[in-house]
């Protein structure tokens, strides 16, 4: 029996369309003649979700008893008795009730493939298993409910129904998704726009990899070798040499100009194990680009050009980047080079480019920029050529071999002793030479077998060859001298450029400084010493790596900067060059010291600014706010103390009701700019317990109108972590704002959910509200937004709130209200071990 076909209606989040889609395609089957029934479709309420099932075939469920209820899930069996051509699967990671015969939904789906049926169901992308950790993090919500990503990358068809978050959420407020007393509260959580976007890049990236593996799957199956241009890939062609991060970042440029395009560098190594790359550039190259978004990649190939085509084309790129080489003008009698080699034969569907870089025409053999030198096989290599070589030649000669003549008897030694030059320097080739000068005097200069020499001219000829020797040999390792001096001075300059950038740039803290030091010197640690006079004790301004030197006389290496500061290293002794070097690190580290703490006094400064600002403010609202009551309350003693005037019952009452306004609002007065400064000194000390809200929250309404203010605290919220006084009047000002903006009659709503390991309190308002680029100066002291009248306020409710709220933890953040207004969530952060439940409703 043939299995049946899987397609997947794929969403970014519940009410994209999914199961509307579903529904849809059945309809346009059941037209076609197919024999299409219902097994699960749930509508939600949704009326034209529910529309669609009107003329379709619903299998009747099945009841299950489950605690003190009953509930539905497809009958299995049924299905198969049924058994149609295609069934109707909803919500595919629907985990189903206790007493089904499997535990999730897609199980059910695959007893129904296994039976030749084909299944259309729905799935959104945040209950992909895979996708859970990421998903959390982004909406703060666990789900609970999870598919394999197996099971819906093996379907037949995947098809993305997508919306964008603006239309999504439109549809939310026009209660085509949730019941409108959900609305609020899920535009309010889960589907805010940055989580709707977020989740919509997700999906849409998934569907993508998907459609990149349906490709390559073609591909592979139809043996088609050509280039398809479906996505801008672009290869990048690494030799190790640092010109290679100017092509990777190339290469992204040119992947940014095409939607989707994906850099991938390679590096060609060769069979044999022999390579002349730096791995510390390949790594710093693999670091950069991952970390610019691409991969990187190996591979082996002794044919360079060839090995790159191949790796282009069995990725499907389109481009291939590569660096202008760095062979001097002479080289190129060897050959055309690797970029006009890949450039010929890549053919009409690869694109190559050619970059310019600082390295082009330079030479290959770049050294590494400390201790370079020939390498261990080369010297071994040298010794073994330079001395055992001549004695090689020296049997042969005088054993099977012909008598060729003293002449050529000494080129063949002298060849020797030159490739003893060529691979192991000065030293091997100097011994080559006497060893090669004694077998010619022993074995060919007559008389044989003996020092002495008889013809004068084999004494100067035996001369010019030791010269010959001694002369190569000096001009190589005098070569190899300036080689590792030239890299040495490159590296140098390097580090200096370096410098002298973070010095104008005035980037690098100085740890970050510290550890450059440490790596580029391979020490163990890395410390900088200041004291305050020639006799004081040392401090440490800063340092890395473990046991760092308290005192210069503790350290390996010491560099003074000044007679009040040292850079102290430790783990080996450096020669003298690197001196030079260390020095500049040296006075920058001192520079960056001097510029941190000039920092910290700037940052000093604008906290006394802030401060003075703070006091003028004060004695701004001191002048008139505070004013404003203690004349209302000696206006109405003096009243009640006047003989001049009868005061009936109710004229007393009301003035009296006056003194008594005047006090309270007097009082609040004195106790927001008292709180504001005990923030503002820091002297605010919170005790953190478990805490009720359903506690705090009624106690911080009292004073404000019964009839102004709907409280809805559910008492399944689990506890949280404050300090009860503050969270008491934090809540208190943010309502007595959001009371005194409400239109006359209007009422403000305080709800509280919890959402992971965090609970939110919502102020909602149907004010005026707030415009975006205003809603954080709001929050600031003595700040009043539009036209609220003077005498109600010195604009520090708010202020003295968001610092309350982050006293305990938590915070406070304003947002607009759907259908007008302005919502505050303050954010407070649960107890230990009580997070909330996920839920329900953002799991379909």
């Amino acid at each position: 029996m043939a299995r049946g076909k899987l397609r997947i209606y794929l969403g970014a989040a519940p009410g994209v369309g999914k199961t509307y889609a579903m529904l849809s395609e059945a309809h346009r089957r059941l037209e076609r003649g197919t024999d299409c029934v219902v097994a699960f479709v749930e509508h939600h309420d949704r009326p034209r979700t529910e529309v669609l099932l009107h003329g379709l075939e619903q299998v009747p469920r099945r009841q299950i008893a489950y605690r003190d209820g009953f509930f539905t899930e497809m009958d299995i069996d049924a299905v198969l008795a049924r058994r149609p051509q295609v069934a109707l699967v909803d919500e595919l990671a629907h985990t189903n009730v206790p007493g089904s015969r499997n535990t999730k939904r897609w199980q059910d789906a695959e007893e129904l493939l296994a039976a030749g049926i084909d299944v259309i169901s729905t799935v959104n992308i945040q209950h992909l298993e895979s996708l859970g950790d990421v998903v959390e993090s982004i909406t703060g919500v666990r789900q609970r409910e999870t598919v394999p990503d197996e099971v819906v990358r093996r379907a037949d068809q995947i098809e993305l129904v997508d919306m964008s978050p603006e239309a999504l959420r439109r549809r939310m407020a026009h209660g085509n998704i949730y019941r409108p007393d959900k609305v609020d509260a899920a535009l309010s959580h889960y589907f805010r726009p940055g989580n709707l976007t977020a989740l919509r890049e997700l999906a849409l990236l998934w569907v993508a990899d998907r459609v990149d593996e349906y490709l390559n799957e073609y591909r592979s199956e139809h043996r088609v070798s050509a280039i398809w241009g479906s996505r801008e890939r672009i290869v990048v062609g690494l030799t190790g040499g640092p010109e290679g991060r100017t092509l990777i970042r190339r290469a992204v440029r040119l992947a940014e100009k095409g939607a989707g395009g994906e850099v991938m560098a390679v590096y060609v190594a060769r069979s044999d194990g022999f390579t002349a790359a730096s791995p510390k550039e390949l790594a710093l190259q693999r670091t950069l680009v991952e970390d610019l978004g691409g991969t990187f990649h190996q591979v082996i190939g002794d044919d360079i050009p060839a090995a790159l085509l191949d790796f282009a084309r069995g990725v499907n790129a389109t481009q291939i980047v590569l660096g202008v080489s760095r062979r001097r003008s002479w080289q190129y009698v060897f050959g055309p080079g690797v970029g006009a080699t890949v450039a010929r034969e890549s053919g009409p569907d690869l694109d190559v480019h050619l970059i310019t870089h600082g390295e082009a025409g330079k030479g290959r053999g770049l050294p590494a920029a400390r201790g370079a030198r020939l390498g261990r096989s080369r010297v071994v290599a040298g010794w073994l050529v330079g001395v055992l070589g001549p004695v090689l030649v020296t049997l042969l000669l005088t054993g099977p071999l012909p008598d060729v003549g003293l002449a050529n008897d000494m080129l063949l030694i002298l060849a020797l002793t030159v490739a003893a030059a060529l691979l192991g320097g000065l030293v091997p080739a100097l011994v080559s030479a006497v060893v090669g000068s004694v077998l010619l005097n022993w074995y060919f200069t007559p008389p044989v077998h003996t020092l002495t020499i008889a013809d004068p001219e084999n004494i100067v000829a035996i001369a010019i060859f030791v010269g010959v020797a001694a002369s190569v040999a000096s001009v190589v390792g005098l070569a190899a001298r300036r080689t590792h001096l030239a890299a040495r001075l490159r590296a140098e300059s390097e580090i200096l450029s370096f410098l002298a950038g973070n010095v104008l740039r005035g980037e690098t803290s100085l740890e970050a400084l510290l550890e450059r030091v440490r790596e580029t010197f391979g020490m163990e640690s890395a410390a900088l010493l200041e004291r305050s006079g020639e006799t004081a004790p040392w401090t440490c301004a800063g340092s890395v790596g473990p046991r760092p030197a308290e005192v210069p006389e503790d350290a390996d290496v010491d560099v003074p900067v000044g007679d009040t500061m040292a850079l102290s290293l430790r783990g080996r002794v450096l020669p003298a060059a690197d001196r030079r070097v260390l020095a500049a690190f040296a006075a920058q580290a001192a520079v960056v010291l001097d510029r941190r703490r000039l920092q910290q006094e700037a940052d000093r400064a604008k906290e006394l600014a802030e401060g003075n600002r703070i006091r003028t403010a004060l004695l701004a609202a001191v002048s008139h706010d505070l004013r404003t009551p203690l004349a209302g309350i000696k206006a109405s003693v003096s009243s009640l103390r006047s003989d001049d005037v009868e005061w009936s019952e109710q004229d007393r009452a009301e003035l009296l009701e006056a003194i008594e306004e005047g006090a309270d609002r007097l009082d609040h007065l004195v106790g927001n700019l008292l709180d504001m400064s005990r923030l503002q000194t820091g002297t605010v000390s919170a005790l953190i317990r478990e805490t009720d809200l359903d506690e705090v929250v009624p106690m911080a309404l009292v004073g404000v109108p019964e009839d102004s203010v709907e409280l809805d605290i559910p008492e399944t919220l689990p506890m949280v972590h404050v300090d009860r006084g503050l969270l008491e009047r934090a809540v208190a000002n943010v309502v007595e704002n959001a009371v005194k903006y409400s239109p006359p009659g209007g009422k403000v709503v305080v709800s509280a959910s919890a959402l992971a390991d965090r609970v939110e309190v919502r102020v909602v308002d149907r004010g005026p509200g707030v415009p975006d680029e205003a809603k954080d100066r709001i929050f600031e002291p003595f700040q009043r937004y539009g036209d609220a009248p003077r005498g109600v306020g010195v604009g520090l409710g708010l202020a003295v709130a968001r610092g309350f709220a982050e006293a305990i933890g938590g915070s406070l953040d304003a947002e607009d209200t759907p259908g007008g207004g302005l919502t505050m969530v303050l954010t407070v952060p649960t107890a230990p071990g009580r997070q909330a439940p996920e839920p329900a409703a953002a799991g379909r």
